[in-house]
């Protein structure tokens, strides 16, 4: 049984494992640094940090309380509430950015009365923020929710007794308490965050310096130059690669 199971398991992580190092080892690495040093990849880059950055701030801001909601509260529909936050995890993601277009374009069910106004959000630098948001942002609630279902509420209570505030006891006792699990849940929702191609595409499309994040531009580039996309690919990777890392050593520590 054991040698079975070794097997079963060697097997699953060379099939994980063999992909990634073809893509490490496709090029040398003055190829691929010269591929990276190009500035439409310097654009690209620079705009998925900072949208990836901003959307992981706001599925922490919005995130948080619904956590806390689908942990204390119980309020009829709970389940169905908890069913439709998990959703954008298994939807798929061009799904999710027909419906961001359906409800905020032009012509959509809340982009008619912005349009009214002036604001145009799809195909901007904000539609690429919301379409990583909208399939993100589970992520991050689904870890802290877990955080606070599994905290003793034996600690909020001691809090109380010493007549602490509820936001006092929040942010003295119970954020310090969950912190590995709202680190963890912001560091996979940066992550899935940055590989985000399909809402964004189809909700904000590819408009370098503008909506072509960093998966567009491997998705683009792989049609006419194999070599720019394997060196975007490589970089996607490394910084994928060193944050989860990085999760796994803040947990161990």
């Amino acid at each position: 049984m054991a040698i079975l199971v070794g097997l079963l398991a060697a097997s699953f992580l060379l099939f994980l494992g063999i992909p990634l190092a073809a893509l490490l080892l496709h090029e040398p690495p003055q190829q691929l640094w010269n591929a990276l040093t190009q500035p439409d990849t310097f654009t690209a880059l620079q705009l998925s940090l900072v949208t990836t950055t901003a959307s992981t701030a706001l599925s922490v801001l919005f995130g948080l309380p619904v956590a806390w909601v689908l942990a204390r509260a119980r309020l009829p529909g709970r389940r169905l509430l908890e069913t439709l936050v998990t959703m954008p995890t298994v939807l798929p993601p061009v799904v999710a950015g027909v419906a961001l277009l359906l409800t905020f374009g032009r012509f959509g069910l809340l982009g008619r009365y912005l349009s009214a106004l002036g604001i145009s959000l799809p195909f901007t630098t904000v539609a690429v923020v919301m379409a990583q948001t909208f399939v993100s942002a589970p992520f991050f609630i689904n870890s802290a929710r877990a955080g606070l279902e599994q905290l003793d509420p034996r600690y909020e209570q001691a809090a109380y007794t010493l007549r602490a505030s509820p936001f006092y006891a929040f942010r003295r006792v119970v954020l310090p308490l969950i912190r590995p699990a709202l680190l963890s849940g912001m560091g996979l929702t940066w992550a899935r965050a940055l590989g985000e191609f399909g809402a964004t595409i189809t909700f904000a499309g590819n408009f370098p310096g503008t909506t072509q994040t960093m998966p567009i531009a491997i998705y683009i580039a792989a049609e006419t130059n194999l070599d720019a996309a394997v060196a975007l690919s490589v970089l996607v990777l490394a910084v994928s690669f060193a944050l989860l890392l990085a999760l796994r050593l803040g947990r161990e520590g």
